[in-house]
């Protein structure tokens, strides 16, 4: 008889097991020395970690070294772990996230700032650590193709402005690829952010003072309104923006005030998505002081606080600028086969790192719903289908009448889920990579349990407006303009599409320059809408975003609340006038102030067992419910 053995390792592999394990020993050692925690928590993570999430606290991510270490990977490792380390010694979180700008492209640029920050101190006096983080960024440049980029204007900026700062506050040139791109990217500046690129050099010792100057930096080239940081005070202590406040209240006194009964979340009992054209109160900045809105009650204020709620209810009603240029489409249309094909196997490549906390989550979600699913009978009853097991009473006693059975309806209902996933460019990273493997998993989870599941997207198709601002300003700027970018609403996959078919799709979200702004509140009308045109008797809408909607163009020519405003009377609506059972899932921001069931997680990594869970919950709930109405 044959035994099956497991062929033992060779001993060339095993020498590379032992190698490897010695150089991730090597690497954790070097990242708690030079980071001075030794108390940091070091995991290695297969496929590329970006640099926004390799470190959350004292938690740093790397990426996994294999077996067959080349160069190239040893180089690509070590600075990895440098920069890692040096966040951690260098970088205060909440310093960093009090003058943070708002989700979009302006938070990426101030992001890759902070880090370029921290790794030229790191390599100001350890020249083998600036060595790696040169080495390791020319790999970079090279792995993204950056060097046989036709022009300057198509390199991204948060590219370039990184690259630029660092080279600046380091002395070190950027990689040589590189250096005929970064000349003609640093020559179309403007004077200002040149300046503030100087600044940033000589502050860069003080992460306070950096900040303040990465945001004139942001100004400066157009990713910030011109707006006062929180830090700039004037000479006699009093901010200027409170001066700037006070002025608009000496402005504002012989002005007639307009009378404001209600503010939008009173009034509105229709659906939020109202496409009339608003009252004209309110839709110019604060600091003008000019209109009705900022106008109103201007005698009685109190204080700055006063006069902001007075500008939100003085907000006009929401509605788009023009929708001619909104684009609903399906994820294939979206890039050509061959390109699905290869994020998708990226993907693949990721998910084996999720594959087993997830999955065993998922398989007892499967388990939930299959209980549920069990059939029952009753039976003794004067019709249905006869009962053959108990045709023996008859026979003994013929005065018997006949039994029947008939099976009894299940608590458990005919469910659709839909997976709304933030597609702005604040996910680019971990957290994206993360949402599409964790949707990629529950959609095959449900789709084992008979639960339909709809897999949906939303960013827009521009940054800063697009082609609906073009239009705005051929238009002479009319005021009230409303939203001002073009809305892209991707379907991944439909709720009635199996998933074998939709599993390409999936990988879509891992396409570069694929995210760009988020307008939320459209996005859950959209999916709110499709849910409601499904047969299904439950309907579970579940969204995943890391913040607060963000639009530049849209909040630049309106009030600086009109994006969130109208989020919050969309999921009013959703959630008291629907029966679409409503919940949110925020990545390191707090989404519970907005809808009513809701939780946030601060890993990207924690995102799987989060969406199991609290789905996990959603069925208990309904099935303790059905016991109860049939009880």
């Amino acid at each position: 008889m044959r035994e099956n053995r497991k062929k033992p390792p060779s001993p060339q592999a095993d020498q590379e097991a032992r190698q490897a394990e010695g150089f991730k020993r090597a690497t954790v050692g070097a990242v708690r020395a030079l980071g001075g925690q030794a108390q940091a928590e070091v995991s290695f993570l297969n496929g590329p970690v970006p640099s926004g999430v390799s470190v959350t606290g004292t938690h740093v991510r790397l990426p996994h070294p294999s077996r067959r270490m080349t160069d190239a990977d040893v180089t690509r490792m070590r600075g990895a772990a440098d920069a890692a380390a040096l966040r951690l010694r260098h970088h205060d979180v909440a310093l960093h996230d009090s003058a943070s700008p708002p989700p979009g492209e302006a938070r990426e640029v101030y992001d890759v700032l902070e880090q370029a920050r921290v790794e030229s101190l790191g390599a100001r006096h350890m020249e083998g650590v600036a060595a790696n983080l040169d080495a390791r960024l020319a790999q970079e440049c090279a792995d993204m193709g950056l060097d046989r980029l036709p022009s300057h204007t198509k390199l991204p900026t948060p590219i370039a402005l990184g690259l630029l700062a660092r080279a600046r506050m380091s002395g070190r040139p950027v990689p040589a690829s590189m250096r005929g791109l970064m000349k003609a990217w640093s020559d179309s500046l403007p004077p200002a952010a040149l300046r503030a690129l100087d600044e940033m050099v000589t502050r860069q010792d003080s992460q306070r003072d950096f900040a303040q100057a990465a945001r004139r930096l942001l100004m400066a080239c157009d990713l910030m309104q011109q707006e006062t940081t929180p830090d700039e005070v004037a000479d006699d202590g009093t901010s200027e923006a409170e001066a700037a406040s006070s002025e608009n209240e000496e402005q504002t006194d012989d002005t007639t005030p307009e009378p404001q009964d209600e503010g939008p979340e009173e009034d509105d009992n229709s659906l939020p998505m109202q496409m009339s054209q608003g009252t004209g109160a309110g839709d110019e900045d604060p600091d003008d002081g000019e209109q009705g809105g900022s106008a109103s009650g201007s005698e009685e204020a109190g204080g700055p606080g006063e006069n902001e709620a007075e500008e939100e209810e003085a907000t006009p009603t929401y509605h788009p600028f023009t929708t001619v240029y909104d684009e609903e489409i399906a994820a294939e249309d979206l890039c050509d086969a061959e390109e699905l094909f290869r994020l998708r196997q990226t993907l693949d490549q990721q998910l084996v790192s999720m594959q087993g906390v997830v999955s065993k989550l998922a398989n007892r979600l499967q388990r939930k719903l299959m209980a549920q699913q069990t059939r029952a009978w009753e039976f003794d009853l004067e019709e249905g289908m006869l009962d053959a097991g108990r045709l023996s009473r008859i026979v003994v006693n013929p005065m018997l009448s006949l039994s029947y059975k008939r099976e009894r309806d299940t608590d458990f209902r005919d469910t659709v889920v839909t997976l709304l996933i933030d597609n702005s460019g604040s996910m680019r990273g971990r957290p994206i990579s993360v949402a599409a493997m964790c949707g990629d998993i529950l959609a095959r989870t449900l789709e084992r349990c008979a639960v339909k599941v709809e897999v949906l997207g939303f960013t827009t198709r521009a940054w800063k407006g697009g082609r609906s601002r073009e239009l705005w300003i051929q238009e002479g700027k009319p005021e009230n303009p409303g939203r001002l970018n073009d809305l892209r609403h991707i379907i991944y996959k439909a709720a009635d599409m199996p998933w074998r078919r939709a599993r390409r799709n999936l990988g879509l979200m891992l396409r570069e320059g694929l995210l760009k702004e988020n307008i939320d509140g459209e996005a859950l009308l959209w999916a709110q809408r499709r849910l409601a045109a499904r047969p299904e008797g439950r309907r579970i809408l579940m969204v995943i975003s890391d913040g607060a909607p963000v639009d530049d163009s849209t909040l630049s020519a309106n009030p600086g609340s009109y994006l969130e405003n109208h989020l919050r009377e969309v999921i009013a609506h959703i959630e008291t006038r629907t029966s679409t059972e409503l919940l949110a899932i925020g990545i390191g921001h707090d989404v519970t102030r907005y809808y009513r069931r809701a939780v946030t997680i601060t890993d990207p990594e924690e995102l799987g067992g989060t969406m199991m869970k609290k789905l996990s919950e959603l069925f208990e709930e309904e099935a303790t419910r059905g016991r109860r109405r049939g009880g």
